[in-house]
This record gives C-alpha cells, sequence and structure tokens, in this order.
C-alpha cells in the first residue's frame, strides 16, 4: 500500500481485534486515517511496534518532529488530537526533556510507595463491595462498571493527587471526553480544552490554598520553588495524564477481566481452583484486551525503513497495542483467544523502554486486589446480557465497556 491509500480507522472502535487482523492482512506497516482525517502509520505486529518503540529515531515531540503540526489549526477535525499531543508532559515530550519530567512524577509510584497503598486498595474494594450487596440483594441487574471498576481507582486517583471531593466528577467526565473519539468535531475539542483548564486550574487553586500530603501539592511545590524544572504548562498537563490514566486504564483492566472471565466459565473455575494464577488473568487480559488499544501519535525523527516499508520522516505513527497483543506471528495461531494458560507476560500493553507506564505496578496491584475479591464475594458471579450485544466505549484509543450488566448471585 501507499500513503496516498489511507485505512480509515473506526473512531468508535467497535470491533478493535477484527480491525487489527484488517490492517495486517494489508501489510507489517499501513497508511491510516484517524478520525477528522490525520493522517499517520500504524504498525500492525507484535515485533514491528516493539522495534519502532524502541528505536530513538522515533519521537513523542509534536513540535519538534511532526511536519504537519504547523497546519493543525487549519484542520477543525483535526482539534481532537491536541488533547493528546497538544498537551506538554510525559507523553508528548523527547529526549531530556521526557527525562525531566518523569523524575518528577516517578516518586509517586515507586514499588514502595505502591505496596503501602495496598492496605487503602483493600479498604475502598472491601466498601465497594458492601454497597453492592445494597444495590444487587433482591436480583437486581447492577452494572459492576459503574459500580466497582469505576470508583476503585477513581477514589484513589484522587486521594493519592488530592483531588477534592466536589471535583472528582468533572474530573471524570473530562477524561471520558478526551477518550471519546467518535467525535471529531470542534465543539467537542473545544469543550475538552475548556475543561481542562477549568477543573485542573481549579485543582491546582484548590492545593495551592490548601497544601496536603498529596502529589497535587509536591508538584506545585517543584513549579513554586523552581519554575526551570516544571512551568505552569507542565504542571496542568503533568496532572491530566498521571490522573487520566492513572484510573481510566485501571478501570478497563479491571472491567475487561471481568467480562473474559464470565465468558469463559471453565477458565474462571481454572482461576478459583488454583489451575491457573490472578497474575496470568491480568497478562491474558493485557494482551488481547489492552486498556489503550492505539495511542496517538509519535513521528518519524528521520526517514524509518522497517519490514520494507519507509516511513518518511515527520510522519505520525500510532502505537498499536492491540494490534500487537492479538498478532498471530507472536501468540500463535490462537492469538484472537482469551487463554489464561498462555504466557502473555511480554505484553507491551505498559508500554516499553523510556515510556513505559509508571503507574503499572499501582494498576496490577489494583487489578490483583479486586479480582479475586468481587468473585470470591460472588461465587455465582453472572453476565446479565449476552456478549455481542456489550457495547465498547467510543474510542480507538481506550479498549473497554461502557456498561458491563450483571446479576450477583446467578
Amino acid at each position: 500500500m501507499t500513503a496516498s491509500t489511507r485505512v480509515a480507522i473506526d473512531p468508535f472502535g467497535a470491533d478493535i481485534i477484527a480491525e487489527s487482523a484488517r490492517l495486517r492482512a494489508l501489510g507489517p506497516v499501513v497508511p491510516v486515517e484517524l478520525p477528522g482525517g490525520i493522517p499517520a502509520w500504524a504498525p500492525t505486529g507484535y515485533d514491528t511496534l516493539k522495534a519502532l518503540i524502541l528505536d530513538p529515531q522515533v519521537s513523542k515531540d509534536p513540535r519538534k518532529h511532526w511536519s504537519l503540526w504547523p497546519e493543525v489549526g487549519e484542520h477543525p477535525a483535526w482539534g481532537w488530537i491536541l488533547g493528546w499531543v497538544g498537551v506538554v508532559n510525559m507523553l508528548s515530550t523527547y529526549g531530556p526533556d521526557h527525562t525531566r519530567l518523569r523524575k518528577l512524577v516517578a516518586p509517586s509510584f515507586t514499588a514502595r510507595r505502591t505496596e503501602a497503598m495496598r492496605t487503602r486498595v483493600e479498604k475502598i474494594t472491601a466498601e465497594l463491595l458492601e454497597q453492592l450487596d445494597t444495590a444487587g440483594a433482591s436480583g437486581e441487574v447492577v452494572d459492576v462498571r459503574a459500580a466497582f471498576a469505576h470508583p476503585l481507582p477513581m477514589q484513589l486517583i484522587c486521594e493519592l493527587f488530592g483531588v477534592p471531593d466536589e471535583l472528582r466528577p468533572d474530573t471524570g467526565t473530562l477524561i471520558a471526553a478526551i477518550m471519546d473519539t467518535s467525535d471529531p468535531s470542534p465543539e467537542h475539542a473545544a469543550f475538552v480544552q475548556q475543561q481542562i483548564g477549568a477543573v485542573l486550574g481549579a485543582l491546582i487553586a484548590h492545593k495551592r490554598e490548601r497544601p496536603g500530603d498529596d502529589m497535587t501539592t509536591e508538584l506545585i511545590k517543584v513549579r513554586d520553588e523552581d519554575g526551570d524544572r516544571l512551568s505552569d504548562e507542565e504542571l496542568l498537563y503533568t496532572l491530566l495524564l498521571v490522573i487520566g490514566a492513572g484510573f481510566e486504564t485501571t478501570v478497563n483492566l479491571i472491567g475487561n477481566a471481568v467480562v473474559a472471565l464470565l465468558q469463559h466459565p471453565d477458565q474462571l473455575a481454572a482461576v478459583r481452583s488454583g489451575e491457573r494464577s490472578w497474575d496470568a488473568v491480568i497478562d491474558e487480559v493485557l494482551r488481547i484486551h489492552p486498556s489503550i488499544a492505539t495511542l496517538p501519535l509519535r513521528f518519524a525523527v528521520d526517514d524509518i525503513t522497517i519490514e520494507g516499508v519507509t516511513i518518511p520522516a515527520g510522519d505520525a505513527i500510532v502505537t498499536t497495542y492491540a494490534a500487537a497483543g492479538s498478532d498471530p506471528a507472536h501468540y500463535g495461531e490462537s492469538a484472537a483467544v482469551f487463554d489464561t494458560a498462555r504466557a502473555a507476560d511480554d505484553h507491551l500493553a505498559f508500554g516499553i523502554g523510556v515510556h513505559r507506564c509508571i503507574g503499572a505496578p499501582l494498576a496490577r496491584m489494583e487489578a490483583l486486589t479486586a479480582l479475586p475479591a468481587l468473585f470470591e464475594r460472588y461465587p455465582d458471579l453472572r453476565p446479565a446480557q449476552k456478549a455481542e450485544e456489550l457495547k465498547q466505549v467510543p474510542s480507538f484509543i481506550a479498549y473497554g465497556w461502557q456498561e458491563i450488566p450483571v446479576r450477583l448471585h446467578g
């Protein structure tokens, strides 16, 4: 295929695995069109994606390395991408800037600090299960995403960053709006930008007036004491990244695991009996249903030739975790099948190299706490809707379900 023959990516992400297979059939690196008409290249296999992620000639800084960056303002339907690349944080920086910003945030996600939060995760989990008891006591259908998978990581990340109760609903709305790629309209993009300033601006103002033992206060101190290390813009957008990534991806991890296990009761039984481990469940969910399916954008610093395809310097590249996880060349002919017996701990769902997700240990710990507790509390948990009736969140970026209706007692 040539760059002039681009494949339009489904902005709703309705069937991500099938779309990945269709792209893979076209070649190892395929020219695609993102919502609004943004041109990019999509690697379709595990080895190709891994090589590009680790290639120092692949940047995440649009200001330095995206040839179309000066034209973004001329395309109203491209405005949605600004929530991903029009920000200045670890997700959109390269080289020394990325290293500097990562060092400021990394102390909040060390193994020691993550382990220290385990007791809090267990307490929140127990409280949510008590609330589920009440909600589903008479056999009513319960949305386990809204009642369990979402509030656990949301509450934890808000406590970690000192987000006050009154800002938490707007914070959730903001992150959902950024993840929604089904509406590339200028109005949606303007709403997102306005909410970033309003919600996170309010958080910064709140913590300046009421500093506490939280990460937002620590970042504000860095900004106020040494502006050379963290600018106002970087403070705002770093909070956007770590708060959003700190809960939305874990929501999908927990939710995707619940759905996968309910759809495969034999594998759930194997986990309950101890034949399979919960760690294996988490790895397999992250492989075949990664919380982030496709992440925009990276950029070719120079011409890059890979698998016989040349990506010109300045072109955009999407990071295709779902395609990598479902690649038969790496995981065998059954790659599209959920199988907890598979050794899938080499998945790329948390990234690899210098951009590996610093919150990965926390997300894993939350899931390893929540899932066993849920299925132990409700051994007869059953889906209340057929698998084909579940609706994917409207996004080609996020991989998760809008609702997960269940009956707690069969």
